[in-house]
């Protein structure tokens, strides 16, 4: 009997580096930093707590020109857990502007939790 393995097509993420999607959105805040739109951004700045043994990274904590913190998670293509862990965190932390933005058909998406 002969061994075959099965090979995924996606790599895994490796935390703390940008795919490239997340570096075409980081040019983006860096256009949007010199415009004066925005005061800073930062990829991977904070782990947000959701339950035990729960926890949610967003790709990028920008803060706007006024000071307010928003948490902006950009995805290619949204899988159900992405989704529920960022209805969970904008739940949890109202405090917070929490935008997930999706790159299609060579134009960017924004939605707002």
């Amino acid at each position: 009997m002969r061994k075959f393995h099965a090979k995924a097509n996606t790599t895994r993420r490796v935390a703390g580096k940008m795919n490239k999607t997340e570096q075409a959105y980081a040019a983006l805040l860096e256009e949007r930093k010199k415009a004066g739109e925005i005061h800073h951004y930062q990829f991977e700045a904070a782990k947000l707590r959701l339950a035990d043994n729960t926890s949610y990274c967003p790709d990028f904590m920008v803060v706007d020109k006024d000071g307010y913190i928003e948490w902006h998670e950009v995805k290619g293509f949204w899988h159900q857990a992405g989704r529920i862990k960022i209805k969970v965190a904008a739940d949890i932390h109202p405090y917070f502007r929490f935008v997930a933005i999706q790159y299609k058909k060579k134009t960017w998406i924004y939605e707002e939790f």
